[in-house]
């Protein structure tokens, strides 16, 4: 049976289990709109290519699916790039398929001066991908499509560039079968047994828990062996909620706090999973080199780049520890007994040096849902959530420390929303929601279930802080901010406004949270940055 090779393209997303796709239409990749239509596919339009890439992110965080975004040629690609590099960082999973110029007026090496044409596209995304392709010929769309996923897919796992020339859309193509899921057999993993007795004779043992262990769904294997060693559990930004909250094993706070700092300067063998130990998780390798340091990851050297492990064991992350099987010990009581002392010092700590932070966090456990999904900005209210706000459960935090991209809030939280897996609640400054303001025209016609907290302390927030602590003139750092609740209703979106975030912002969030409906909250206020950012980490 022949098809058309824009449903060719659609037909095998659908076979890779793809429910939601994030786009925007252009002249060129229209014939991809009209294939869709005649699938089981939801397509989610947006109002700026950027705000695909970020959705199909959100979408990708919230339930480790592949997340897709459908552009056009040329600058509509190129809108894509800062979600894409944040994807890259944050080893999200999403395919950007972007359509070409005809491959008829494609000219090597010269650049015609076709609609949208570009000297190379595909180059274009080359440092912000794993990988790319493009379709040399009609017929190898649904093969191409299939290995681009796949790789985008395949641990570590990150964004893939997938260009397809826009005649080859309208071409007719024989219906191919899609090839077969490829899974690669685990094999043996050599130095267990040394790993093992190193855990077992260690007298400070500490794991370091990576988001490639929250991807490889490795958080009851690190669990149960964290209680068999009593050994803490710090989870980097993108670990939050790897354990339970009430897990005996689990450190409350980033490591940049003091108290849970001292756990990594104590330990004589740390045990770390999925994790390549970044700058920002390490003060920008201020903190030491742990006596001994195990790896686990699916890349040795990805491991090896910043702290030279002893001893690495590649592989998924899951499937290795659980077939770690040191000698248990006793003692769990002492480390949970310690760990809930640095939650309730650090915790008091806030209160005392900023409320409003304090009453910020604590509106956000009591009221917020239980399956909701957190999608935090690049901005000091974002900070305080990734640091300090209490993940329940793996993949209810999206917070985009890879790259830091500002302006990745409330895009991403449209994908995590039509995800389905909860409430999206997204946590954005006034400068970064202003990037993507456009797509309040999707969250009104998608009617997604978001809540939007707009904190609004008129300018980038952080940047003043840099610069009142440097003792220099504020500059660029201060605006008027416009009129958020006003601008929400314009585009049919319930939105009100409250000072601070004492009892009205208590409940007003509680409303919004409950409501079937998206709405914005906007709060005017100012916080003072928390531990877990730059200019406040405690090293020196």
């Amino acid at each position: 049976m022949a098809v058309s090779g824009a449903r060719e393209l659609v037909d095998a997303l659908q076979a890779l289990g793809t429910e939601i796709v994030f786009g925007l239409p252009g002249v060129h990749n229209l014939p991809l709109w009209e294939a869709l239509a005649e699938t089981s596919i939801k397509l989610v339009g947006v109002r700026h290519e950027q705000t695909a890439g970020y959705a199909a992110d959100g979408y990708a965080r919230a339930t480790g699916k592949l997340g897709v975004a459908l552009v056009t040629t040329g600058p509509g690609a190129a809108n894509t790039l800062g979600a894409v590099g944040e994807a890259m960082a944050s080893a999200a999973p999403i395919l950007v398929v972007a359509t070409d110029i005809p491959s008829t007026l494609r000219r090597p090496g010269v650049v015609r001066g076709v609609l949208h044409e570009t000297s190379d596209q595909q180059a274009m995304f080359a440092p912000v991908t794993k990988g790319g392709f493009t379709v040399r010929a009609a017929d190898q769309i649904g093969t191409t499509v299939h290995r681009a996923a796949r790789l985008a897919l395949q641990p570590q796992s990150g964004p893939v560039y997938l260009g397809v020339p826009t005649d080859y859309l309208r071409e007719t193509v024989p219906r191919r079968r899609p090839p077969a899921p490829h899974r690669k057999p685990d094999g043996d993993v050599p130095d267990l047994a040394r790993a093992e007795a190193l855990l077992s004779d260690a007298e400070h043992p500490l794991i370091w828990a990576g988001g490639g262990a929250l991807r490889s769904g490795a958080g009851d294997a690190i669990g149960a062996l964290a209680e068999k060693i009593a050994a803490p559990v710090i989870t980097t930004f993108g670990a939050r909620g790897l354990l339970p909250l009430d897990h005996p094993c689990l450190a409350p706070n980033p490591v940049h706090t003091p108290e849970v700092g001292e756990l990594w300067d104590e330990a004589d063998v740390v045990l770390a999973i999925g994790t390549d130990f970044d700058g920002l998780m390490t003060q920008n390798w201020r903190m030491p080199k742990p006596r001994k340091l195990i790896a686990v990851n699916v890349d040795a050297d990805d491991a090896a780049k910043n702290y030279q492990p002893d001893l690495t064991l590649v592989g998924d992350a899951r499937g290795i520890v659980e077939r770690l099987l040191p000698k248990e010990r006793p003692g769990l009581d002492d480390i949970t007994l310690r760990l809930a002392g640095i939650g309730r010092r650090v915790r008091q700590r806030i209160r005392e040096e900023e409320p409003q932070a304090y009453d910020f966090l604590s509106t956000l456990d009591e009221v917020l849902p239980t399956d909701a999904v957190l999608v935090s900005d690049m901005c000091v209210a974002g900070y305080w959530v990734g640091g300090f706000h209490r993940v329940r459960a793996p993949r209810k935090l999206a917070y985009p420390m890879g790259w830091g991209t500002l302006g990745y809030g409330f895009p991403a939280s449209l994908g995590a929303a039509a995800a389905g897996t909860g409430r999206a609640i997204c946590i954005t400054g006034d400068g970064g929601f202003l990037y993507g303001c456009g797509d309040l025209a999707t969250l009104a016609q998608e009617q997604l279930p978001v809540t939007v907290v707009l904190v609004d302390d008129g300018g980038y927030g952080m940047l003043r802080y840099d610069q009142d602590r440097s003792g220099l003139a504020r500059r660029g750092v201060d605006w008027d901010s416009p009129d958020f609740v006003g601008l929400a209703r314009s585009f049919g979106v319930h939105a009100d406004r409250v000072s601070g975030f004492g009892r009205a912002f208590r409940r007003l969030l509680g409303e919004f949270v409950e409501s079937d409906e998206p709405n914005v909250l906007v709060v005017k206020a100012r916080l003072k940055p928390p531990l877990n950012t730059s200019p406040r980490w405690y090293r020196t």
